[in-house]
């Protein structure tokens, strides 16, 4: 397993703090947020990355295609992305247009929406991660809820430009992932990791448990990805108000010891 910490795992571990704890635990790559990324500075960031040795496995996120400045935003994303390093860019769709009930048309635009990055993506050598997300967040965060609905967006242009990322927390629940990522081993662009708690916190954004701490077959989903030809990175990528009250090397060491073997 090619293990990396999402940054969102350890919320507030200052970026120099977090590249040099992950240096001294032996991690070699980190998948990284646009607002961090922004808050510390961009090139500053990369330099970071550049100097430290640190691989950026991906950069989240671009989507959120409801929005009106989505395809500006965007672009800049995928920018962003080549300019870290990283040839992963996790795509979250977006929810509802406001005062809309129609998710089938909300989903054909994000497809469309989609089409109009791929040129630009391919020029970057930037790969679009197409993310689903637990149904409960359709309304508000992202239209595509299942791996099926990721893969037929995904299925109108090329693999090398348009993947999907295979969330635990998101698709533990779906049996029909299995034959999914047997039958689409070129679509896989990015794994994550995260366990399902219960009973869920109030904040269910923030609900996600660490490696081994909830009901999630993680080493399942590891074997099934391996099995379907994924050798890309694994990313540690949890949500959760009390981890990330946590002093960042702390959180660190448990996430390396909850991983699959």
């Amino acid at each position: 397993m090619k293990f990396s910490l999402n940054q969102a795992t350890t919320k507030y571990w200052p970026m120099e703090d977090l590249a040099r704890g992950l240096l001294d635990a032996g991690v070699g790559a980190v998948g990284l947020w646009r607002e961090d990324v922004t808050a510390y500075g961009l090139e500053r960031t990369a330099s970071l990355m550049r100097e430290s040795g640190l691989v950026v496995s991906s950069l989240c996120r671009g989507g959120f295609f409801h929005r009106p400045d989505w395809l500006d935003d965007n672009r800049r994303a995928i920018d962003e992305a080549a300019a870290l390093g990283t040839d992963t860019l996790v795509l979250v769709s977006g929810g509802l247009p406001d005062g809309s009930r129609d998710i089938d048309g909300a989903r054909r635009h994000v497809g469309e929406a989609i089409g109009q990055l791929v040129d630009h993506a391919l020029g970057s050598g930037v790969r679009l991660a197409i993310e689903p997300l637990h149904p409960m967040f359709c309304s508000d965060r992202c239209v595509v809820a299942t791996l099926g609905q990721a893969l037929a967006l995904a299925a109108a242009y090329p693999a090398s430009a348009v993947g999907v990322c295979v969330d635990t927390y998101h698709l533990w629940w779906d049996d029909t992932v299995w034959q999914q990522l047997r039958a689409h081993p070129d679509r896989i662009a990015a794994f994550q990791l995260a366990d399902w708690i219960t009973p869920l916190p109030a904040g269910v954004l923030t609900g996600r448990g660490l490696p081994g701490t909830g009901c999630v077959d993680l080493a399942r989903f590891a074997r099934a990805v391996t099995d379907a030809g994924y050798t890309g990175w694994t990313e540690v990528e949890v949500f959760n108000d009390e981890v990330w009250a946590r002093p960042g090397a702390e959180v660190l060491a448990d996430v390396i010891k909850g991983l699959p073997s």
